[in-house]
């Protein structure tokens, strides 16, 4: 856990998406409004913590409600002894360092294939890098992503460090928002 950041404690239910081709793989709970007020960015924010004891680092995404919500995966669900419906105790602070995010395959050969982009994304911070990522994956339609892919390697190619007019907490757009649960 990050020593210069207080740990924020705080219970939450687990639900399980509305129904997907992986539902049982995974669950996810949403922080608590005074919990999420204690996180440094209404964005994605990586954290360390527990989960009923069991010790996990992830990246919180935002709601669209000013807050966060947090995927637990079939390895946390499995070692927290919990399933959808239950409650869980969970203790939290940010993380001291982020971690390099994954770079969708379809960014990655567009990048390979522009040199002076490759050249700035290998410059930018790596939350400037989550940004365009999350940016781009936010679209609903494979024409949108691609587009958006295109625009992002030439807006790069042109020395633009941030993507420009992204809400990074999705309240503003509604692009990014937490699953739903299944009743």
């Amino acid at each position: 856990m990050t020593r210069t950041a207080s740990k924020i404690r705080f219970s939450a239910k687990l639900f399980r998406p509305a129904p997907t081709a992986k539902a049982d793989s995974w669950i996810f709970l949403t922080l608590p409004k005074n919990a999420s007020a204690k996180l440094p960015s209404r964005g994605m924010t990586t954290v360390e913590g527990t989960i009923n004891g069991f010790h996990f680092r992830a990246t919180l995404e935002p709601d669209g409600q000013k807050s966060h919500w947090l995927k637990v995966n079939r390895t946390m669900r499995e070692a927290a002894g919990a399933d959808a419906g239950d409650v869980v105790t969970l203790e939290i602070a940010p993380s001291g360092e982020e971690p390099e995010p994954r770079v969708p395959a379809d960014l990655r050969k567009a990048l390979a294939a522009a040199p002076k982009a490759r050249a700035l994304w290998s410059d930018i911070t790596l939350i400037a890098r989550r940004d365009w990522i999350h940016w781009i994956v936010s679209a609903k339609q494979p024409e949108t992503r691609a587009r958006r892919i295109k625009n992002a390697c030439a807006m790069l190619a042109a020395g633009k460090r941030r993507v420009c007019c992204f809400d990074r907490s999705g309240f503003y757009s509604k692009s990014l928002s937490s699953p739903e649960a299944a009743i």
